[in-house]
C-alpha cells in the first residue's frame, strides 16, 4: 500500500511533533512535510510542479502563521487550478463564527478547532485519519486507501 502524502502548515513545533506522533501510529503510512509559514507552504507547492516536493494528497493548514496567514494560502491553493482538487483542512485555535464563514467561502474542505487538551487532540487527528484516510475517496490517483481497518469499522 502506498504512503499518503500529507503536507501539514503549521508553525507550532509543539503542533507538528503531536501531529507526527500520532500519525506514527497510523493504519497506512503517512509521509508528512511540514511549512513552517504560509510563504514556506506556497513555495513547497510550487516545487511540487516542478517534481523537486513531493505533492501532498491532503493539507492540513493552520490558519496563524507568519509571513503570510492561512486564510491567504487557502485563497491562492483554491484559484490555482492545479492545486484546487487537493483537500484542505483547515486546524487552527480560533473558533470565531467569521473564520470559519471565511474558510468555507474560500473553499476549505473541512474546519476543525483544535482542542486544548492532549487526549482530545490525539482524538482528533485520529477522527482526520479515520475520515480523510479510510473513508474518503482522495481526487486523481489517490483514491481510497482502502477499507477501515475492523477496529475503525463504523458497524460496530
Amino acid at each position: 500500500m502506498k504512503a499518503l502524502k500529507l503536507l501539514l502548515v503549521e508553525d507550532s513545533p509543539s503542533d507538528v511533533r503531536l501531529i507526527r506522533e500520532v500519525l506514527k501510529e497510523a493504519k497506512i503510512q503517512v509521509q508528512i512535510s511540514v511549512a513552517r509559514d504560509g510563504v514556506e507552504a506556497l513555495e513547497y507547492m510550487r516545487q511540487t510542479e516542478s517534481g523537486s516536493c513531493v505533492r501532498p494528497d491532503i493539507i492540513l493548514l493552520d490558519l496563524n502563521l507568519p509571513r503570510k496567514n492561512g486564510r491567504e494560502v487557502l485563497a491562492e491553493l483554491k484559484a490555482s487550478l492545479s492545486f484546487r482538487q487537493i483537500p484542505v483542512l483547515v486546524m487552527t485555535s480560533s473558533q470565531a463564527d467569521e473564520d470559519i464563514r471565511e474558510c468555507y467561502a474560500l473553499n476549505a474542505n473541512c474546519y476543525i478547532t483544535k482542542p486544548l487538551n492532549l487526549s482530545q487532540y490525539f482524538q482528533v487527528v485520529r477522527a482526520i485519519e479515520n475520515f480523510w484516510f479510510f473513508t474518503a475517496t482522495l481526487p486523481g490517483n489517490y483514491a481510497s486507501f482502502g477499507p477501515l481497518p475492523p477496529a475503525l469499522s463504523l458497524a460496530s
